[in-house]
């Protein structure tokens, strides 16, 4: 199999330069969509965490009407065992059985009583505990309209934008396939570090597209003859000539004498 013939200089610096089109072609969509998807992410958090704290907090209300019940059985417990023993008074046949009779239902009557002051204090608290499960409630409507709204934004831009971005990814992939994976490498390093995403930008009024910084004429002509990679001192990125950039036609060939 023949080997396949390594790329010049600037046919490297082409490669990249179309892959950094595509990428700014994607990074536009991204900034079309804007912080939409993070926002819809992080109400759909704020949703879940109120979820599970009305579901939570339910448990407890319910719980506390679940001890009230309790409560009451345990009254109506001592109720009949106080009855009971009353009862029994009126058999008993000497001074310790009564005693101990008497003793029982003095018991059983501090047992009903503390009961019923179980039961004001839980029903004391049940409309606080309402209150704030109507008030989260409350917050969670509010926060599932916004939600709702900002992915209904979310969602028509995705109709607009969804199979650009897939035919912009598909592109990629073939794109990156023809960079040199030294370069590439660099290229995705300087990219990630800008907010704008820009790695591999022109000379324009004798200055880096990307910082502005100052270029040396030396170094313009050097990135005009497109024969090394140069970088800009100032911000580290990829320097092409507006040749490789699409900005200016090629220098027609020169005619053989």
């Amino acid at each position: 199999m023949a080997k396949k013939p390594e790329l010049t200089i600037e046919e490297r610096l082409q490669a990249l330069h179309n892959l950094q089109v595509i990428d700014t072609d994607l990074k536009e969509i991204e900034i079309l969509r804007g912080s939409l998807p993070e926002e819809v992410r992080d109400l759909e958090d704020v949703i879940e965490g109120l979820n599970t704290r009305i579901e939570r907090m339910t448990n407890g209300l319910n719980e506390s009407k679940a001890d009230i019940t309790a409560q009451n059985n345990r009254i109506k417990e001592s109720e009949t065992l106080i009855e009971r023993y009353k009862r029994q008074l009126d058999e008993v046949r000497n001074n310790r059985e009564f005693e101990s009779l008497n003793k029982q239902i003095t018991l059983e009557s501090l047992e009903a009583k503390l009961s019923l002051k179980k039961i004001r204090e839980i029903e004391g608290s049940l409309e606080a505990k309402e209150e704030a499960i109507n008030k989260v409630k409350e917050r969670m409507t509010s926060r599932q309209g916004d939600l709702d709204r900002k992915r209904a934004d979310l969602e028509e831009i995705m109709s607009k934008t969804d199979e650009d971005e897939k035919k912009l990814l598909r592109k990629r992939e073939r794109a990156v396939k023809k960079v040199d994976a030294r370069l590439l490498k660099g290229y995705d390093r300087i990219r990630t570090g800008y907010r704008n995403g820009l790695s591999v930008v022109t000379v324009e009024r004798d200055a880096c597209g990307g910082c502005f910084g100052k270029i040396p004429p030396q170094t313009r002509l050097e990135i005009s003859q497109a024969n090394k990679i140069i970088v800009c001192e100032h911000c580290g990125r990829l320097l092409v000539n507006d040749v490789i950039a699409g900005i200016a036609a090629p220098e027609p060939a020169k005619a053989k004498k």
